[in-house]
């Protein structure tokens, strides 16, 4: 999309990427002076130690240092979100070495061996694998016909079992996001407020002016009202391809948008999600995210 300035009497014009990426450093590390093992300050007065209380203090981390909440320890073995995990865990469907355990704030040893509905769980590391999504693939794990997922393009990227972030359409193509991950899964794609999507649309007939300033106002839908963020024709000389920002992550949101005033949709690329991109990415390759990324996802 091309970048033009706002008008307060217009919609906001569309831009080819987020200018303002929300994904600022990841969270600063903060460290104890006597971990870093600082001096004092020249002048400053020596704080007093008490080997005591410090021997305790260490002896109490080093023994909880490889303990989790059972909430966390649902999440990361990839069955829901923590939240839900608490559904769980308060409805007596979780239990830890054959007792069922209804404490929200139950703590899991490496030894622990912790069942859901009876099945054993494992914790998995986590997994972030950004793929370039052809058309012709559904986003899902299976499929009772028979048809191609994205599985299917991914399946050797990790040993962990990763799920698809979201819904994209079998004819749609462009980012998508695979993990384990349950919890930034779900923080990604809350309805109206998850990550924003950067959507490269070509439509079946031309959009005028007045129809995409339309859409650009807000159009309100049988299941309520979708605002898009940014808006724009991509080209001067073809009015079909619209370049269209929004965080609305409701299922075939785009094609129903479009829909309603009268247009389909023949070509629906995502090329961007939560500000990561295809960039060096073939259709059908993948690469998995580097920690900066991660700690983007974790922190937007």
């Amino acid at each position: 999309m091309r970048n033009s300035r706002s008008n307060s009497n217009g919609p906001r014009r569309g831009k080819s990427q987020n200018s303002n990426n929300r994904f600022a450093s990841g969270p600063k590390k903060t460290w104890d002076r006597e971990e870093r093992g600082d001096r004092p300050e020249r002048g400053a007065r020596p704080v007093k130690k008490y080997r005591g209380v410090r021997s305790k203090t260490a002896e109490q981390l080093s023994g909880a240092s490889d303990e989790v909440r059972l909430n966390k320890y649902l999440s990361n073995a990839g069955i829901c979100s923590r939240r839900e995990a608490d559904d769980l865990i308060g409805a007596g469907l979780v239990s830890v070495n054959n007792k069922v355990v209804t404490s929200m704030g139950y703590k899991v040893k490496p030894t622990d061996v912790v069942k859901y509905n009876g099945t054993t769980l494992k914790t998995d590391k986590m997994r972030y694998v950004l793929l370039n999504k052809p058309k012709g693939f559904l986003a899902s794990m299976d499929d009772p016909k028979a048809r191609k997922t994205v599985l299917d393009l991914v399946g050797n990227a990790c040993n962990e079992r990763i799920y698809p972030v979201g819904q994209m359409e079998r004819g749609s193509t462009g980012v998508l996001l695979l993990t384990n991950d349950a919890d930034t899964a779900k923080k990604l794609t809350k309805g109206v407020n998850g990550a924003a999507n950067i959507y490269h649309i070509v439509l079946d007939k031309p959009l005028s002016k007045q129809q995409l300033d339309k859409i650009a106002a807000g159009t309100e839908l049988e299941d309520g009202k979708v605002r898009v963020e940014e808006i724009n024709f991509t080209s001067d000389k073809n009015p079909r391809e619209i370049g269209m920002r929004i965080h609305n992550n409701k299922p075939r949101i785009v094609r129903r948008l479009f829909a309603h005033y009268g247009f389909e949709v023949e070509k629906l690329d995502r090329v961007s999600f939560a500000g990561l991109t295809k960039k060096r990415l073939n259709r059908g390759e993948y690469r998995h995210l580097d920690p900066k990324e991660v700690g983007f996802l974790k922190t937007r």
